[in-house]
Formats: C-alpha cells, sequence, structure tokens
C-alpha cells in the first residue's frame, strides 16, 4: 500500500509534538513568561492539565522518557508533597479562573506511586482546580496494576487508561527490559472494560529481535483484546542520548526496510480490523473520541501526542512537565531534587523555554494540520523549495491555496511537516526518523 523511499527516510525529523520542538528551549524563558501568561488567563478559558510522574519500579531498556527509579519511598512521598505545592501555587495564580476539562497523568508510570499518594493527588486537584467535570486519564504499567488500584481508578471516574504493552513477544520483552505475561495485560483490560473504563494501548515496532512476525501476533492480540485506541510509534534508537539504551545492540534492531514493513503492516491490520488512522502512528475505534475529532477536523496535537483536547492552555505540573500556550512553550526543571527546592521556596519551577514569534506559531499551525489532517492552509512560499521533491513524485499537491499529503504519503508526513521547520539543520542528532 505504502512506496518504500528510503532516500525520503534518511534524515531524523521532530515528532512534532510541538513547534517549536524542545530542541529550541532556552533558560532565558522561565518562571516569569509562564507566571504572565497565568495571570492572563481569562475566566472561561478551558484549560488542560498533564501531571507527570518520573518515576517506574522497573525501568526499561527502550525507555526515552524522563524516569527513574522508584525504589526509595522517601524520594516517591517528597516528590509528591512538592507536586501537591506546586498544584496549589499555580491554582492560587490563576485565582479561578479557568476552566478545566481534561487531565493526564504520565510519566513514568503514575502506579509506580504508593495508591494513597495517586488518591492524594487527585483530590488535591479536585480542591483546587474543581476537577470533578473534567475528562481524567492516566498511564499505567500493567506490571504494577492490582485489585485496589483498578478499583480506585474507577471510583475516581477515570475516562480512559493507556497500558504500556510494546510488545507481546516473549523474547522481544527480555530483549528491551519489560517482561509482562499476556495473561497479566488481558487481566487488566477484562476489568477496566466492565468498569467501562477506554483502554489504550502502546505499542511498538522496529525492537531488537523483533520480526514482522513478532509484529503480527502482537497486533493480533490486541485486536482480540479490542482496546478503543492503539499507538504504534517506532522505537528510536539513540543511545548516544540515553545511556539505557546502551544495553540494546544496535546488530539486533531491524533495518529501515524492515521497520518500514512493520509500520505498513501495522496501518494494514488495525485499519482492517476497524480501526481508524489517526495521523501517524495512532488508530481509534470509530466511537472513541479520538476517531471522531479526526473525522470533523478537530484533531489536535500536543506533548501527549494526537489528541481529541481542544484546549489552547495546556499546563504541565512535576519535573520536567511541559506547559503550552499560544505564544509561549515551557518546561519545568527537569531533576527532581532542583524541583522540590524551587517549589518548597513557593516558586513556579519551569526553568527553560521558548516563546513563539508570529512565525513560530503560523509555521505550528501548519504542522499540526498536516500532521492531524494530511491538509493545510497555504498561502506562502515557506518551505516551498524544499517540497519540490515531494511534490514531483505526486506525495504533495499544492492547489487553491491548500497544501495535501496524498493518502499513500502518510508515512513521510513527518518528513513533510519539516519542510516548514525553520530551526532544523542537517545532520540533525537528537531526533528519530520518520519511520
Amino acid at each position: 500500500m505504502f512506496l518504500y523511499r528510503p532516500e525520503l527516510l534518511a534524515a531524523p525529523v521532530p515528532r512534532y509534538t510541538s513547534y517549536p520542538t524542545a530542541a529550541q528551549f532556552s533558560d532565558a524563558v522561565g518562571a516569569a513568561d509562564i507566571g504572565e501568561r497565568l495571570d492572563a488567563v481569562s475566566q472561561d478559558a478551558s484549560l488542560s492539565l498533564y501531571i507527570h510522574i518520573p518515576y517506574c519500579h522497573d525501568i526499561c531498556w527502550y525507555c526515552g522518557c524522563n524516569t527513574g527509579a522508584a525504589t526509595r519511598p522517601r524520594r516517591l512521598a517528597a516528590y509528591v508533597d512538592a507536586l501537591e505545592h506546586e498544584i496549589a501555587l499555580v491554582a492560587a495564580r490563576l485565582g479561578g479562573r479557568g476552566r478545566v476539562t481534561h487531565v493526564a497523568f504520565g510519566g513514568g508510570s503514575p502506579n509506580s506511586l504508593p495508591l494513597v499518594d495517586w488518591v492524594r493527588l487527585n483530590h488535591q486537584l479536585l480542591v483546587c482546580f474543581d476537577t470533578k467535570a473534567a475528562s481524567l486519564s492516566v498511564e499505567l504499567d500493567p506490571r504494577r496494576l492490582n485489585r485496589s488500584w483498578i478499583e480506585a481508578i474507577a471510583q475516581i471516574g477515570v475516562a480512559r487508561v493507556n497500558l504500556g504493552v510494546q510488545t507481546f513477544a516473549p523474547h522481544v520483552q527480555q530483549a528491551i527490559g519489560r517482561v509482562q505475561p499476556f495473561d497479566m495485560v488481558e487481566a487488566a483490560v477484562a476489568a477496566f472494560q466492565r468498569s467501562m473504563i477506554s483502554v489504550g494501548f502502546d505499542l511498538m515496532y522496529g525492537l531488537p529481535g523483533q520480526s514482522e512476525e513478532d509484529l503480527a501476533t502482537t497486533l493480533e492480540t490486541s485486536i482480540r483484546l479490542r482496546p478503543s485506541r492503539i499507538a504504534l510509534f517506532g522505537y528510536a534508537h539513540m543511545p548516544h542520548l540515553l545511556p539505557r539504551q546502551r544495553r540494546i545492540a544496535t546488530a539486533d534492531l531491524p533495518d529501515m526496510a524492515q521497520r518500514f514493513a512493520m509500520a505498513t503492516l501495522g496501518h494494514a491490520m488495525l485499519t482492517a480490523a476497524g480501526y481508524r488512522a489517526v495521523g501517524f502512528d495512532h488508530f481509534a475505534l470509530p466511537d472513541d473520541p479520538l476517531a471522531q475529532a479526526a473525522a470533523s477536523g478537530a484533531l489536535r496535537r500536543n506533548f501527549q501526542g494526537f489528541t481529541e483536547d481542544e484546549s489552547d492552555a495546556l499546563i504541565g505540573l512535576g519535573a520536567s512537565a511541559i506547559s503550552q500556550f499560544p505564544d509561549l512553550i515551557v518546561q519545568n526543571e527537569k531533576n527532581s531534587g532542583a524541583y522540590r527546592e524551587i517549589v518548597a521556596e513557593g516558586r513556579l519551577p519551569a526553568t527553560r523555554g521558548i516563546v513563539r514569534s508570529l512565525d513560530d506559531q503560523r509555521r505550528g499551525r501548519l504542522i499540526e494540520r498536516l500532521l492531524c489532517d494530511g491538509i493545510a492552509p497555504f498561502s506562502d512560499p515557506c518551505g516551498t523549495e524544499s517540497l519540490d521533491r515531494f511534490v514531483r513524485m505526486g506525495m504533495v499537491t499544492l492547489s487553491k491555496g491548500k497544501i495535501e499529503i496524498s493518502p499513500d504519503a502518510q508515512p513521510y508526513a513527518r518528513s513533510i511537516a519539516a519542510c516548514f521547520d525553520a530551526y532544523l539543520r542537517p545532520a540533525e542528532t537528537r531526533f528519530s526518523h520518520a519511520v
């Protein structure tokens, strides 16, 4: 279905969960900037909250997230105390203005915390932000789920959970340091579905020792369990940036042609099973809000990936969490210890970011619409020179004030979007390949 053109995939490109990307952040932007944006939030503005838990009980070797081992109870307790304090600081700065519509817990693994602490955080959000009407979601490690966690998630009113599955192939699980038997995942899915909680899966291709047959078996198993949405990510091997990935031998990884074949296989199997393709790496059943947003043109993209969340203001809480406003992207202090110290002093912990110029905002809207819809308004020449080869190949059309990516060019969407990135440099090493 998709034609393999390796020359178009050779250059690493961002995933564009923001524009500009985090590679352009500087310490010239920080707490004062986000403070100004919080002060300017209107009474009825729609807000989205992201709460980052930078801990996991077991560190998987493939992982690119900002996370550490949840092995010291005192450190976890101190982090939760600081997070509660930051929630109160931000809420006080807002002074009751804004309406929270979405709350997402991510990480790391939120269920690496003691259950009582996770419940505490939800109570703090309820008290400080009145989140009772908000849609709640939480990322979970199936290896750390038990009946108490599942019951608490249901009682709190979580609408959607996302399970880090990655692969069901035992030998691939061994190769990435994440062993979780199928029965464990199956039991969790059944329990959540009985409680009418929507379930999502994170799956990966391009893993060490993984074959197309391994991926096909994982997809077949996933389809049988029927999660409402599936994200199928390509593993990004960057051991020069992520020391934990040095435990994965480069020689054991599928090559680019094999990765492309895996991505194509995933698209074919999931769409044949009734999932709608959403963006370039998400799939959702037709009645899932993500699929509905894609169908209606309301799909968005932010640091959580493709989302149905329409809020223009995303407030990140916790170490390394990122906040985004129309003209500002800002990140909290990454180091958990330093983050705790800043919050203890009663200061907002944002330490780096970028103020988005009007040109940044224009390019960002174009990139987002291309990745979400495959089509975007286009009325000026920015990026057209680098687009030429895609136009000549029939992958892109420019007409009537719009740019459109052809359906069979979907694997190259990130590379096409990169034509409009004013910051991207040749020989970039901070980003992964497009497939």
